[in-house]
């Protein structure tokens, strides 16, 4: 019976941080500020892969979006797959990908993002332990056709910046050198 229960509550925490993540992206959207708040741990950090954002600390990390917020409009950010590996009954890791359509300066953008998560199980339940978000594209919506034949795909700034993924991973860069050396 111990072997059912541990797989019941395995299962109930998978649950609960996949709501986790589906809150962040309604609360998000929604600007509902002290939900995003309480989805994360007090000690959290937030940080982009491009090196742009990086927050720790819960304040820290709701002065982040207040900046981020500052140029962004409307949006819709839809999450798609969630992989979460547990490593304790406490402690996950997670990787989530997803889309967004943005509103910033002035313009219409597409995202796709990736998120590599670490989660915590506290008092209150599951929150954000650290969030690191990733871009595939972020571009004009005018800019999207042919958007994955250049390296530079994020152009949320004024200077576009190579994204993030695939080339940016070890994975992606060996198979990539592997198959250079085969040829």
């Amino acid at each position: 019976m111990a072997d059912l229960e541990a797989r019941i509550a395995r299962l109930e925490a998978e649950s609960q941080i996949r709501q986790l993540v589906a809150r962040y992206s309604f609360d998000i959207d929604d600007r509902r500020i002290d939900s995003v708040r309480a989805l994360f741990a007090d000690d959290a950090i937030l940080r982009s892969n491009d090196g742009v954002m990086h927050a720790a600390g819960v304040d820290a990390i709701m002065a982040q979006f207040d900046g981020r917020f500052a140029v962004l409009g409307p949006g819709h950010h839809v999450m798609h797959d969630i992989q979460i590996d547990f490593i304790s009954d406490t402690q996950a890791r997670g990787r989530v990908s997803g889309h967004a359509e943005l509103w910033r300066n002035g313009q219409m953008m597409v995202a796709a993002i990736r998120y590599a998560d670490r989660y915590c199980k506290t008092p209150a339940g599951w929150k954000f332990a650290e969030r690191v978000l990733g871009f595939l594209y972020y571009v004009p919506v005018s800019a999207y056709p042919g958007i994955l034949g250049h390296r530079n795909r994020n152009h949320a700034y004024a200077d576009p910046l190579p994204a993030d993924f695939p080339e940016g991973t070890a994975d992606w860069a060996a198979y990539e050198q592997s198959r250079m050396t085969t040829a």
